[in-house]
């Protein structure tokens, strides 16, 4: 629990939840906020906000937003753990994005650090910058971890009663908080099952990915491959290598031992429409 202050209430979150995640850190990146045209923000005295069980967020100092172009509306939310949210909307370049900026304005004692700074909904926004480079679905998490290692451990991969992958050139993606996925040659899967489709979804840490479902014994299996043809810069390994949902075929062994079955918010081989956002990316 984060270290309380002399000033604002207690917070009744951390009373009842002592273990939970509220860690508001600065940042040496430059960052910017486009909309409508306009730079909406730009500063390099940025905050990320890196709460339990959400992804991280970019807030920026007050003094570094173009408070001209919001106008205060009469939207409230709460949190127990940071307090009363005021709302502004934003008017830029012929653009309204109702409700689309937000500021903890008397936070509680143990996050009181979030005082005048501005939080943008990242949808809402055109685009985002570290630096000079576009980043995409949300800020990096500093404390993630990312390694894609090649072995030659053996990976069989089956699907509806049948094998549709078998290789020993895989690279084991290991990444904090997720099951290890097993990214495969292409030539070591089995594409006759396969149909490519026009699904993609976006990954902060890796890129755009697209997607192939499978047919198999007369079920199909949605959404239930993907690959990285174009993997971020940070990412290259797994380039062109086809990966696919351990929660949802019916086995993956690694040199013959069958690899427990991951739970998690993937866990259901129809998911296919509901895999629309980057934070659902793997």
């Amino acid at each position: 629990m984060p270290d309380a202050t002399e000033n604002g209430k207690p917070s009744p979150g951390f009373a009842k939840a002592p273990d939970y995640r509220v860690g508001f850190e600065p940042t040496s990146r430059r960052l910017r906020v486009e909309f409508g045209g306009e730079t909406l923000a730009d500063t390099t005295d940025g905050r990320v906000l890196l709460e339990s069980n959400h992804v991280p967020v970019y807030y920026f100092p007050q003094a570094d937003v173009r408070m001209d172009l919001l106008a205060a509306t009469e939207l409230t939310t709460f949190c127990p753990f940071k307090g009363d949210a005021n709302y502004w909307t934003l008017n830029a370049g012929g653009k309204t994005a109702e409700n689309a900026v937000w500021s903890y304005t008397d936070p509680y004692q143990e996050t009181r650090a979030i005082r005048d700074y501005l939080g943008f909904y990242w949808n809402k926004m055109d685009h985002w910058y570290e630096e000079d480079e576009e980043i995409f679905v949300h800020p990096r998490d500093p404390y993630k971890r990312i390694d894609a290692i090649p072995s030659s451990r053996r990976v069989v991969v089956t699907l509806g009663g049948q094998e549709v992958a078998n290789t020993d050139r895989a690279h084991f993606l290991f990444e904090t908080g997720m099951p290890v996925r097993y990214y495969m040659p292409a030539e070591d899967v089995n594409f006759d099952v396969l149909t490519a489709n026009d699904h993609s979804s976006r990954c902060p840490y890796k890129g755009i990915a697209s997607y192939w479902s499978a047919k198999v014994g007369g079920e199909t299996f949605d959404n239930i491959v993907w690959s990285y043809a174009d993997p971020i810069a940070e990412c290259p390994k797994i380039m062109g290598l086809v990966c696919f949902f351990n929660e949802n075929v019916d086995d993956i062994q690694v040199d013959g031992v069958p690899i427990d079955r991951a739970t998690t918010k993937w866990s259901n081989r129809y998911l296919a429409e509901s895999l629309d956002g980057p934070e659902h990316i793997v």
